[in-house]
């Protein structure tokens, strides 16, 4: 970004509704999402005049695409190990626990006004009145309300040091300078909503440690398809993937597409597939249990009762048209009653159905994933305050650092986490 002028007074701003003029701002905030909103509430709230700037016309647009347009605010309960970095795992549990559960939840009930439910077969916690959009306006309201003065349709194009504080340039308009500058662009993941990685190539260039970057949470492919039939049948499931000294497992919801997989057990393993790709010798090897049924369960249900057939017991725990297709993998005729099932048939019927290997050639990419993996060290950031080590005045936070969580509400409760925290820190600094 080359050598930055020294710091001025006063700034002017140009938006799509007209100039606004004022004095030097003590905090910029870069990116109106999840937790650069966040952070710019608990800034201003902690009496830092504050300036949120968003690249797109509205912002927060993960919110709105989130849970299906209902947005999946925060999970109902949650397990600290399911995170994922390769960054200090000392750090990270700091990180999550310094706003925790019970006390975000009640934040977004009295104070952004937004009532949750709990869907219990899933753990997820949604808004009453099931629209995203609602999440997304109500915490843009509150910031207002608290001072924030937030610009849209404002594309940063870098951020450096300048002078005592930081100089934000942006592209057609006049830089901005402030006392502290918190950078919430997120990752890489669905491009459509704005993201480009600029605040990570902007932590590099300052000297950051980026973990390499890779699709998280993302549907899986398989070409040719070997299950295509079975587009838009969907089960619970057990997935487990390996490679190398990688592994996940998660049980969840499991759907066939026309050219793959996808649902959140296999959202949630993804990022292990995405990875052996480029960083281990072979692709990593996914199994499904199809059922909770055990070996020694799909033993007794096996036994020969009567004249039943081997599609009828597998037709009593599975949709039909998956029976039919694991008897065809597992070699077995779909016709014979379980009397004349050998033994070296029923054994690789059992291990399809327990241990399956799920064939997989590719991933969705970026274009469909939930989050971004890698990012910024975790050891590089102070995690009471989110400064950055490297660089006073500097606060990082979001999905821009090197920690992402499973499917249910855990990447928002880190946004929120990081956030909130990103906002008090650059607050307390410029005091």
């Amino acid at each position: 970004m080359g050598k930055i002028s020294d710091r001025v007074s006063s700034f002017r701003v140009w938006t799509t509704n007209g100039a606004i003029e004022g004095k030097g701002s003590r905090i910029v905030v870069i990116g109106a999402g999840a937790a650069g909103t966040m952070a710019a509430i608990f800034a201003a709230s902690a009496g830092a005049e504050t300036v949120l700037l968003e690249r797109t016309r509205d912002g927060g647009r993960k919110i709105l695409i989130s849970g299906g347009g209902r947005c999946n605010i925060l999970p109902a309960r949650i397990d600290e190990s399911r995170f994922v970095t390769d960054s200090s795992l000392h750090v990270l549990h700091k990180l999550v626990r310094s706003w925790p559960l019970h006390e975000q939840m009640a934040f977004f009930e009295g104070e952004v006004g937004i009532p949750l439910v709990e869907e219990t077969e899933s753990g997820k916690l949604f808004p009453a009145t099931g629209r995203a959009r609602d999440v997304r306006d109500r915490l843009l309201a509150l910031a207002r309300q608290r001072g924030v003065t937030l610009l849209t349709n404002t594309v940063v194009t870098g951020f450096a040091p300048s002078g005592r504080g930081w100089r934000i340039d942006r592209q057609g308009q006049e830089a901005l300078h402030a006392d502290a500058v918190i950078v919430a662009t997120g990752g890489l993941s669905v491009p459509a909503t704005g993201s480009d990685g600029g605040g990570l190539r902007g932590a590099e260039q300052l000297g950051h440690t980026v973990r390499q970057t890779y699709p998280a949470l993302t549907p899986l492919t398989a070409t040719p398809a070997p299950f295509g039939e079975l587009a838009g049948i969907s089960l619970p499931v057990t997935l487990t993937a390996r490679a190398g000294k990688m592994a996940a497992t998660a049980t969840g919801g499991f759907l066939f597409t026309h050219g793959g997989y996808s649902g959140p057990a296999v959202l949630d393993v993804s990022h292990i597939a995405v990875r052996s790709r480029t960083e281990t010798s072979s692709p990593a090897r996914i199994v499904v249990r199809w059922t909770p049924l055990n070996e020694k369960d799909w033993e007794s249900a096996l036994r020969p009762r009567g004249a039943r057939t081997v599609l009828g017991v597998l037709s009593a725990e599975l949709p039909d048209r998956l029976a039919r297709a694991l008897l065809e993998v597992a070699g077995v005729e779909r016709g014979r009653p379980l009397s004349n099932l050998s033994r070296d048939e029923r054994l690789r019927l059992i291990e399809t159905l327990v241990r399956g290997v799920l064939p997989w050639t590719g991933d969705e990419g970026y274009r469909k994933a939930e989050v971004t993996g890698g990012g910024v060290s975790l050891s590089e950031i102070d995690p009471r305050t989110m400064e950055s080590r490297k660089h006073k005045g500097l606060f990082l936070c979001g999905e821009m650092l090197d920690a992402f969580g499973p499917i249910g509400g855990y990447n928002f409760f880190w946004a929120w986490a990081t956030g909130r925290a990103a906002g008090l820190g650059a607050a307390q600094m410029t005091s």
